[in-house]
């Protein structure tokens, strides 16, 4: 019986077998399926006693020995052989007692064993399956050649998946909307293929699908809201019934319709975007009506500039020039002089005309509010920010930002506001988001904003990008001859308001209106007529002219309007005289070159220095004057 050859039989044995010596304890022989599952060479194997397949067993192999010799036959799972490769190895080990004191051992491989029962557990459940699946598949075959006809017309996409998910059979819509073939489809997962992520991307399990789960329950799912994706990757919004099928009591599978909803949803997206917009600019009108009201409340009837002086004629031919620009304009003057109003008068002969003209006066915001009114903030951006707000530069935005007082804005804030009208992009307070807008400037202020810049109190780019086109609104005090005008006007204004009667100015009231100095300006002149008219009797204003020194006006300057005068040649020079002074002021004593006395009275500056010169005006002395505020004589 030596190596094995006295044992045919035994090399061709399926199980693993090694044969023994009891007395020695060296393996005698190793078959085939042995060398395999040890993974060592027969010729090695028959060198080796069994214990060196067991190092560290050997009480335990000792035990399953002595029960063989006792029994004849025993059986132990309590060793495990150590692969030549050094894994251990699951093994069933069966011990025979042969004649000659040889024992046989045969090793059975516990995984293998197992892996065998699963495969055999499936023949039998392919078995016994089988004519489960002929049946489903003559539920699904009677089912297709019963409605051929319906299939093949209708325009839903239609198909049939058995209880395990496979497609059974597909109609020309649905090839059609999905971009598959019937052959691609057929006796496969359509899940896989058509279903396998939601709207947003992510992964959709079949486990949560409405279409199998009609399988499952035997209910019927309508779903109106989700995506199949076509075979080129596109997603197809799509509405679809899942409706089960039974066949010999048992739910075979399901049939399901869909329709594709891609442009009934595109519509509806575009109405709701339509809607938002809608909503959006409707919100933003009731902000600029709001805004207009307060505006109206606050500034009263504004009708255009009023006035006759070549101060304000030049102010207008200014206003022609710049309007239809949208350059940056900064206007310059004394309060009370009516730089609002030629923001406004800008602003309507602009092509922005249709839009608001937003003002913000700098001087009346807290600092700590600045940037959350220029910009608004996002709801919760500081305390007390409860809802999001619009500031308004976005609300100006396609018409004109009107800046009032605005050498008050903060230093910290310039910076803020210099990139606004560099870039037009701001981000709201609280908020990332960078929002654009197009809007115009007109900024006014009554300080020396140069002399601010070399103070280092306002940013010299910032002063640049505003004063584009400067215009200087000129005091009351220089445009004598606009007085009449101005208190006539602000007379029917105040007698519309306060319904107090026809009331009329008086030669007498326009000569002691021209003889004050109107520190205040127009704005002072507004609330001594309305004064007046609260105060008139019988018809008659009574003027409450605050004591000051007054100015000596020409007569001829001071006309009631309506009234015809009769003006001396001496009248007449002392008037010229005092327009030409007054020219001389607004300019600064500058006679010529932009801005320049000659420019604003509309004549050449040889002409102007020849009646400068025959007039005796000292232009020194004017400007000297007029930097010490006081008015020069006629």
């Amino acid at each position: 019986m030596a190596d094995g050859d006295g044992w045919p039989v035994f090399d061709c044995g399926v199980e693993a077998a090694l044969v023994v010596a009891l007395e020695s304890g060296r393996i005698l022989d190793a078959n085939p399926a042995a060398c395999r599952l040890l993974g060592y060479d027969g010729a090695l194997l028959r060198r080796m006693a069994i214990v060196d397949l067991h190092r560290g067993q050997e009480p335990a192999l000792l035990v399953f020995t002595e029960a063989v010799l006792d029994r004849g036959v025993y059986w132990t799972r309590s060793l495990s052989a150590r692969h030549a490769g050094g894994a251990a190895l699951r093994l069933e080990y069966a011990g025979a007692l042969l004649p000659g004191g040889v024992l046989l051992l045969t090793l059975h491989d516990l995984d293998a064993r197992r892996r065998r029962d699963i495969e055999a557990e499936g023949e039998l459940y392919l078995h016994d399956g089988l004519g489960a699946w002929q049946r489903v598949e003559r539920v699904f075959h009677e089912f297709e050649r019963e409605n051929r006809l319906i299939l093949q017309a209708a325009g839903e996409g239609i198909y049939g998946v058995n209880a395990e998910g496979l497609t059974t059979f597909v109609n020309p819509a649905a090839e059609r909307i999905l971009g598959w073939s019937a052959a691609d489809l057929l006796g496969r997962d359509m899940h896989a293929l058509v279903h396998h992520h939601r709207p947003d991307g992510a992964p959709y399990p079949a486990q949560q699908c409405p279409i199998y789960a009609a399988f499952r329950d035997g209910e019927v799912h309508r779903v109106s809201d989700e995506v199949f994706w076509s075979r080129d990757g596109r997603p197809i919004w799509v509405e679809y019934t899942s409706t089960p099928i039974h066949g010999d009591g048992v739910v075979a599978g399901a049939v399901i319709v869909f329709r594709d909803i891609s442009q009934r949803r595109e519509a509806e997206e575009r109405l709701r975007a339509a809607l938002a917009e809608v909503d959006r600019l409707r919100r933003r009108l009731e902000l600029e009506n709001t805004y207009l009201q307060e505006e109206i409340r606050l500034s009263g009837n504004h009708q255009g500039i009023i006035g006759r002086s070549p101060a304000i004629q030049a102010i207008l031919r200014q206003v022609d020039l710049v309007a239809p620009t949208d350059a940056s304009v900064l206007v310059t003057g004394e309060s009370g002089t009516g730089k609002e109003l030629i923001a406004r008068a800008i602003h309507d002969a602009s092509r922005r005309s249709g839009r608001p003209l937003i003002r913000v006066n700098c001087a009346a915001i807290p600092r700590e509010l600045f940037e959350s009114e220029f910009f608004g903030h996002a709801r919760g951006a500081f305390t007390g920010a409860l809802r999001d707000r619009v500031g308004r530069f976005e609300l100006a935005d396609g018409g004109t930002l009107f800046l009032d007082e605005v050498g008050e804005i903060p230093p910290d804030l310039q910076g803020k506001l210099l990139r606004v009208l560099q870039d037009g992009l701001f981000e709201r307070v609280g908020e990332e988001r960078t929002r654009a807008v197009d809007v115009r400037i007109v900024a006014a202020t009554n300080r020396d904003l140069r002399a601010e810049v070399e103070r280092g109190r306002f940013r010299q780019d910032l002063y640049f990008r505003l004063n584009v086109f400067p215009i200087v609104s000129p005091p009351l005090r220089d445009r004598p001859e606009d007085i009449p005008l101005l208190a006539a006007h602000a007379l029917r204004n105040a007698v519309a308001r306060l319904n107090c009667g026809p009331l009329a100015l008086t030669e007498g009231d326009v000569r002691r209106l021209a003889a004050y100095r109107w520190p205040g300006n127009v704005r002072e002149l507004q609330n001594v007529i309305e004064r007046a008219a609260i105060l008139a009797r019988n018809g008659r204003i009574h003027l409450d002219l605050p004591a000051g020194e007054p100015a000596v006006v020409p007569a001829a300057a001071v006309a009631t309007p309506g009234v015809a005068t009769i003006e001396t040649a001496q009248d007449l020079r002392a008037r010229e005289r005092a327009n030409i002074v007054a020219a001389l002021e607004a300019a600064g004593g500058k006679v010529s070159g932009p801005g320049g006395a000659a420019e604003r009275l509309g004549v050449p500056p040889t002409t102007l220095a020849s009646r400068i010169k025959a007039l005796g005006v000292d232009a020194r002395a004017v400007r000297e004057r007029g930097r010490r505020g006081v008015m020069p004589p006629p």
